[in-house]
């Protein structure tokens, strides 16, 4: 095909373009090196259709003009920069729909065409926002709502459409911002009354008292530096544990199943209140006492005193803060606290010394001057205490007072020649029934008693034996029996024991030679290498012998000896 058919031929087409023509391999070679040139700075840069440079370090996929914007096929950016004539059909950054109603005058009659709800010009019934009248506009002619304005179609451009922030009135946060302020000014003027009544009544100085002086306060149970199972972070493997209570814990919900005890809330498995409060037990003797018994824990009191007088010496023009400014605060509380303490003492000196009275606080307690309590017993005639506690008696683990077989006195209450017996009747034998004076008589006629020198004996007569004696002879009788018996086999056994020791000797001898063997045969097992040494080479199959055993004793070292340091030497 010619080039004057391609022109017609276009012409009767789209537009007519020149085909690009083939660049030969010189051509080729020469504009890269002038590309190179220009962009080691050695010849000078493109120009554009204004006289303009154009930047050698561009990309070729930016630089080039795409067919439909230039046949022309000249060096230029034009392309890449803004489009006068399609920029002035877009509407400018920041024109957004207009909101709210027209400025002028409110009409006073019904427009026919109108809104017949509200009576507004720019919209239809159908469209109205107002709340539906009983009768509308259109039949009153009162009551009309002003127009809103026109909303015109906005052209916006590509950045316009994608503006997330067009149209935004920032009065509108604002006004969000100052509500949280008044909110968040009243929670804060509520928690400073509260706290206030809390510190008047005490209540919160009883929590922190109650809880220094449990002796028996579970540690454990509130702790913070144990692991526990809960909220634990671990950064390698980025995982959260959820929060599971021990299972060996008594849940809160059961501890009191009363439906009127203290609430419990599931979702957050919180129970503010003590569980046993409807019990009348003492809350230091529980083992749960509700979770505001810990959160008044530590230095909670501590530091609501502090966020208290934080926000009194704002008020009074002192610019502290508890979070902002911490240690500004706890340096002016410490120094007010001073400087209050001062004031009270020199309040208490100027009246000491204008009325007088220090005697008096310096007197002691009066339970100390009188020795009295106002602790209040009350017994019955037979010494039972009927009201009040008793005063407490140290007691032993062994039981006191405990009279048996009509006897008056415990057993070991009578001591002579050597023997314990009972004091009301002066017997020997313990559990033996009391026989009372009768008793004590006998026991004192039946002593033997040393006669006079010069004086003869009196004829012997048979007086009858007294239980003591009989159950004395009794006992020698046994004694000897048990003797003669001991000597009898001891003189049987002496032949024989003479020829046992001497094999037990020779037994031991050759068991503690063995011993020594075994042992310098571990102690170079044990220099071996592990990977050298024989597969049960320390194992023994056989049971040992009594003289093994007593071999094994005797050589065996006891690190717990003082003495053992002496042995090897």
């Amino acid at each position: 095909m010619t080039e004057e058919a391609a022109t017609q031929s276009g012409s009767e087409g789209i537009v007519g373009l020149d085909e690009p023509k083939k660049m030969t391999r010189e051509d080729w070679r020469k504009k890269k090196e002038l590309e190179e040139q220009r962009k080691l700075g050695n010849a000078p840069a493109e120009v554009d259709e204004e006289g303009k440079d154009i930047n050698p370090h561009i990309p070729q996929y930016i630089s080039s003009v795409p067919w439909y914007i230039d046949p022309s096929k000249r060096p230029t950016l034009k392309h890449q920069r803004p489009q006068q004539e399609r920029q002035k059909q877009f509407s400018a950054i920041g024109e957004w729909y207009k909101r709210g109603v027209q400025e002028k005058s409110v009409t006073t009659k019904f427009r026919k065409g109108a809104c017949e709800n509200c009576g507004a010009f720019t919209h239809k019934k159908k469209d109205c926002m107002e709340r539906p009248r009983k009768v509308g506009a259109k039949f009153t002619g009162t009551g009309i709502a002003p127009d809103e304005h026109s909303q015109v179609t906005l052209a916006l451009d590509y950045d316009g459409k994608r503006d997330r922030w067009n149209g935004y009135d920032p009065e509108d946060h604002q006004r969000i911002v100052e509500e949280y302020a008044k909110v968040d000014l009243a929670k804060r003027t509520l928690k400073a009354h509260r706290l206030q009544d809390e510190l008047a009544s005490g209540k919160l100085m009883d929590q922190t008292e109650r809880e220094h002086n449990s002796e028996d306060e579970d540690e454990d149970k509130y702790a913070d530096d144990i692991d526990m199972p809960g909220q634990n972070f671990d950064s390698k493997r980025r995982i959260t544990v959820r929060n599971l209570r021990i299972r060996e814990d008594i849940a809160k919900y059961l501890r009191n199943l009363d439906p009127n005890s203290a609430y419990y809330d599931p979702k957050t498995r919180a129970m503010r209140e003590n569980p046993y409060s409807n019990t009348g037990m003492n809350p230091d003797e529980v083992g749960y006492a509700g979770d505001n018994f810990v959160r008044y824990s530590g230095d909670t009191i501590t530091m609501a005193q502090t966020q208290l007088f934080a926000w009194e010496a704002y008020e009074k023009g002192s610019e502290v803060h508890l979070q902002a400014d911490p240690t500004k605060l706890e340096l002016l509380h410490q120094s007010y606290k001073v400087k209050k303490e001062d004031f009270k003492e020199k309040q208490k000196e100027g009246i000491l010394e204008k009325y007088g009275g220090q005697e008096h606080l310096d007197a002691p307690p009066r339970e100390l001057l009188l020795a009295q309590t106002e602790d209040y017993v009350e017994y019955s005639r037979h010494g039972a205490v009927i009201k009040g506690l008793d005063k407490a008696v140290a007691r032993s683990k062994y039981e006191e007072d405990v009279l048996i077989n009509n006897h008056t006195c415990i057993w070991g209450s009578y001591w002579r020649d050597g023997c314990w017996g009972y004091k009301c009747c002066h017997s020997m034998v313990k559990q033996s029934y009391c026989t009372g004076d009768a008793g004590i008589k006998t026991a004192t006629s039946s002593a033997c008693l040393p006669f006079e020198e010069g004086l003869e004996e009196p004829e012997e007569e048979e007086q009858p034996k007294t239980l003591l004696e009989m159950h004395q002879e009794k006992m020698k009788e046994k004694k000897k029996k048990k003797k003669s018996k001991k000597n009898k086999k001891k003189h049987d056994s002496d032949s024989s024991d003479s020829e046992d020791e001497e094999k037990k000797k020779e037994k031991l001898k050759k068991a503690l030679e063995a011993e020594d063997k075994r042992l310098r045969q571990v102690e170079m097992m044990m220099q071996l290498d592990e990977r050298k040494r024989p597969y049960n080479s320390l194992q023994e199959v056989k049971e040992p012998t009594e003289a093994e055993m007593e071999a094994f004793r005797m050589k065996r070292s006891r690190p717990d000896d003082p003495m053992a340091s002496f042995l090897g030497q």
